[in-house]
């Protein structure tokens, strides 16, 4: 199970929970959020790929920010329709420094249900799908949604499990993973639950939280 941790926002601690190696830091890019980054992204190892989430940003500043960043993947979390995903991807094609793929993940938010109808248009347009809870907040609101509805599934897109993911979800999170509903889960994304304040990670608890998913307890079908 690969581990996403997003709103990083402060040197030193990116750095320091850089060396749990987790396969994706996310970094916020949408000014409203108390986890905004306006910083430099210290170097990380290859094999960390950085994620650069945005919320109705322009294709302007995406690109900017990729070149700036050399960002690996796009989050989309607002309100970005198909036709923007397929110019942001041609677009992103066309100006990445290495010539790489840079994909694009397009989040959904969910609380008690979801029409999956909705993925549908995304399909060929977008990399991974992302479900996170629906609440006030376009994320970081620091709770789960139920997990349940993704019983229904209709898509073999590969998709981040986010939405207040913390030490405390342990259980759940393996009863999640020996159900059907995770065979295509590529990832679990965590956030708030390990912060000491937005945008501060707790390393201690986020060594513990991988340190349990990657010990062979938590097992995709």
């Amino acid at each position: 199970m690969k581990l996403k941790i997003c709103g990083m926002k402060y040197q030193e601690n990116i750095a320091e929970v850089a060396t749990l190696q987790p396969d994706y830091l996310g970094f916020i890019f949408y000014k409203k959020s108390s986890r905004y980054f306006n910083g430099t992204i210290p170097e990380l190892p290859e094999n960390i790929k950085k994620v650069g989430v945005f919320v109705n940003a322009s294709e302007k500043d995406i690109l900017e920010k990729v070149a700036q960043h050399d960002l690996d993947l796009i989050q989309l979390h607002g309100e970005e329709l198909p036709e923007y995903c397929t110019k942001l991807r041609s677009n992103l094609g066309d100006r990445s420094r290495e010539k790489k793929h840079i994909k694009i993940i397009k989040v959904f938010s969910i609380k008690d249900q979801f029409n999956f109808d909705e993925l549908t248009p995304f399909e060929p347009v977008c990399d991974y799908f992302l479900f996170d809870t629906k609440g006030q907040l376009p994320g970081g609101n620091g709770y789960t949604f139920n997990w349940d509805v993704l019983q229904a599934y209709p898509s073999t897109k590969p998709y981040f499990l986010s939405g207040g993911i913390g030490l405390e979800e342990i259980e759940n999170i393996n009863k999640f993973m020996q159900g059907e509903a995770s065979q295509f889960c590529h990832a679990l994304d965590v956030n708030s639950k390990f912060e000491s304040e937005p945008g501060l990670k707790d390393y201690q608890k986020l060594k513990e939280f991988k340190n349990q998913i990657t010990s062979g307890d938590l097992t995709a079908q």
